[in-house]
């Protein structure tokens, strides 16, 4: 059956290539750091002579300082992706945050330690939408769905290596080892091959990288809305059912400590199993949207069990948390509808901006969630910021365009 085929009879291209280990190993690399400072966040900032309230303090802003580079990275390398390669992309950004991690390795000050996350941050935002792209353009379109599932989900287990490494060595060494890890992978993207459908595209006189053209077509921006839109409860159920754990399992009344950490890697495990299994689906049903559809409402049940299905241990909502990581598991076939809606000169720009986007909105979640918990208690206050979030997911997908099929060597006009 050819769902499971790893070598395409008509073309020989072979699902395990070059451009999709690398992408696969640069985005765990990406994962390792993203999620990095917020499992050192306490004993870094010790080490740095800050008090508990000073510790809250910073390490929100230094978070921010992170996401923000997130968001202006995005934008610098997909319109570099598109301008001069997605190989570049690739080198720039691991080249950009293993410096900034050996950095925080040895940093002294807090504002050395925000600037250093901003810089990573930088390097971050253009890892998955350049693999994303790359991948998508190498592999025929039967693999092109379990070729970009295989990138995010053996990347998203670098979320595990991150707790694993700080558990067993200095928050220091920890980041020695992300940078480390970087300039390996460095090595290993020398003789992987730029995309032929760009290389087809370079030449022409055509704009190339415009990431305003997003905003001067009204279609074209409702249709980048939605991409966002569609990605919006995959970060809710990490940014505030799993990283909030603790308190939401307090106010379920559930005694035992809840480690928010644990429950982000029980997430991340969950999230690469659906990863990997998502793109099998989607070549199952031929369809991106009913796979998306699908797994968007298993995580929305999911949701309204943790929150109101009378949870009342640790374990439950460690396993609860990894069945919703699952459920956001259509994260891979998220980013390969960004990158499948747009033509080849803006295509990695809409590959790199969508989820650094989608990133950025846990800003917003946390903020309303935050607001709304002194006036409808945690348990209502998470709710009412989830069922925004996916009733943006859900119209979002039902008004996608299908994009299974489609052939990718096309332009997209001003």
């Amino acid at each position: 059956m050819y769902l499971l085929e790893v070598k395409d009879k008509a073309t020989g291209q072979h699902l395990f290539s070059p451009a999709v280990i690398v992408a696969a190993l640069g985005y765990f690399v990406d994962i390792y750091d993203l999620l990095l400072f917020g499992i050192v966040r306490i004993p870094s900032l010790t080490d740095l002579g800050l008090d508990k309230a000073g510790i809250s303090y910073e390490g929100a802003a230094i978070l921010n300082w992170q996401m923000s580079g997130l968001l202006l990275g995005g934008i610098i390398w997909g319109v570099l992706g598109d301008k001069k390669g997605r190989l570049s992309v690739l080198f720039g950004s691991i080249i950009t945050y293993s410096v900034a991690n050996f950095g925080c390795g040895l940093v002294h000050s807090v504002g050395i330690y925000k600037l250093l996350r901003f810089v990573a941050g930088l390097g971050l935002a253009g890892e998955l939408g350049a693999g994303i792209t790359l991948v998508s353009e190498t592999l025929p379109k039967k693999m092109r769905a379990i070729g970009t599932s295989l990138v995010a989900g053996v990347g998203l287990l670098g979320a595990v290596a991150a707790y694993f490494t700080v558990a067993f060595f200095s928050w220091r060494n920890a980041y020695f080892s992300g940078g480390a890890l970087g300039i390996l992978l460095l090595l290993l993207r020398i003789g992987v091959f730029e995309s032929s459908t760009f290389v087809r595209m370079r030449n022409k006189e055509i704009a190339k990288g415009e990431f305003l053209s997003f905003f001067r077509n009204t279609d074209r921006l409702k249709l980048y809305l939605k991409c966002i839109g569609i990605g919006l409860p995959t970060w809710y159920v990490i940014g505030i059912l799993s990283t909030f754990s603790n308190e939401l399992g307090q106010a379920l009344g559930i005694k035992e400590e809840i480690r928010p950490g644990l429950s982000v890697m029980w997430c991340y495990i969950g999230l690469a199993a659906g990863d990997l299994l998502s793109g099998i689906i989607s070549n199952r049903l031929q369809s991106r949207r009913k796979t998306v559809a699908l797994l968007m409402a298993l995580t929305f049940i999911e949701s309204i069990v943790y929150l109101y299905g009378g949870i009342r241990s640790a374990p439950g909502i460690y396993l609860l948390t990894a069945w919703l990581g699952f459920g956001i598991g259509y994260w891979a076939i998220f980013v390969t509808i960004g990158a499948e809606q747009f033509g080849t000169n803006l295509r990695a720009t809409a590959a790199t901006t969508i989820p650094n986007f989608v990133r950025g909105t846990v800003v917003i979640m946390t903020t309303a969630y935050g607001a709304l918990k002194p006036v409808i208690h945690e348990i209502h206050a998470a709710a009412v910021v989830g069922l925004v979030c996916f009733t943006a997911g859900f119209y979002s997908i039902a008004k996608m365009p299908e994009t299974h099929d489609r052939d990718l060597d096309f332009i997209e006009e001003r």
